[in-house]
């Protein structure tokens, strides 16, 4: 049976800017999987420039579930222009925007790596709660918290044909439909995220992916998904 290591990451405020906002930055309701790519590397020190050639897909699997109530607040910050002067104190230059915020957010990680070498680091410091750069949701000044919470046995249910309960977000691959079971009360909404990055970080993929907002289970009908000894059901990203 394979593993999967289990974590849950949390902060006061999140933001995960939406490919197609300029002037006023929207956040996407859960970190998509390019920034939990970065959010790992993070903890167990890999180099913000060569990380990505560890997170390709084939590589490395990872899944996120919605723990707390999507809550989305906006206010406005002050952008200062640090082009403009060779000391903080003479800036004089700031723009106002209004972003987006995702508050209170909570989110539960599921990753597997095919390396056992960075597999087993990442173990290592998700057990000892260390890491060797300060985790965050999305912006440098959104510092999040982090617990482990297992690892756990999985294995790959194929060919499947009920409705069964996925706890994590469900990707949909090429836009692919899929039956959900409405007679389960749900918030449900999808969104488009960012997949995969090559090392030029240039953006290869993207998918459509389907979530409840309250982070309940989603009662669908999939081909395919990953059954871990905790009885979660998850499909990675």
């Amino acid at each position: 049976m394979d593993s999967v290591l289990v974590f849950d990451v949390w902060g006061e405020y999140g933001h995960f800017r939406k490919y197609y906002t300029t002037t006023s930055p929207l956040t996407f309701a859960m970190p998509p999987r390019t920034a939990l790519s970065g959010l790992i590397a993070g903890i167990i020190g890999l180099d913000k420039t060569e990380y990505l050639k560890y997170f390709s897909k084939q590589n490395a699997q990872i899944a996120v579930k919605i723990i707390s109530p999507t809550k989305k607040v906006r206010f406005s910050e002050n952008l200062i222009d640090t082009k403009s002067a060779d000391l903080m104190a003479r800036i004089k230059n700031r723009t106002r925007i209004r972003f987006e915020f995702l508050k209170d957010p909570k989110f539960r990680i599921y990753f597997r790596h095919t390396d056992t070498a960075l597999y087993e680091k990442t173990r290592e410091f998700l057990e000892q709660h260390k890491c060797v750069y300060t985790p965050c949701l999305g912006l440098s000044e959104h510092i999040a918290n982090f617990n482990f919470v297992g690892e756990f046995g999985c294995k790959k249910i194929a060919g499947n044909t009920e409705s069964v309960s996925i706890n994590s977000v469900v990707p949909l691959p090429d836009e692919s439909i899929v039956k959900i079971d409405f007679n389960e009360p749900g918030e449900y909404f999808s969104e488009i995220l960012p997949v995969e990055m090559d090392t030029s970080r240039t953006l290869l993929e993207y998918c459509m992916t389907l979530y409840e907002r309250n982070g309940k289970p989603i009662h669908v009908r999939v081909e395919s998904f990953w059954k871990l000894e905790n009885h979660e059901n998850v499909i990675f990203l």
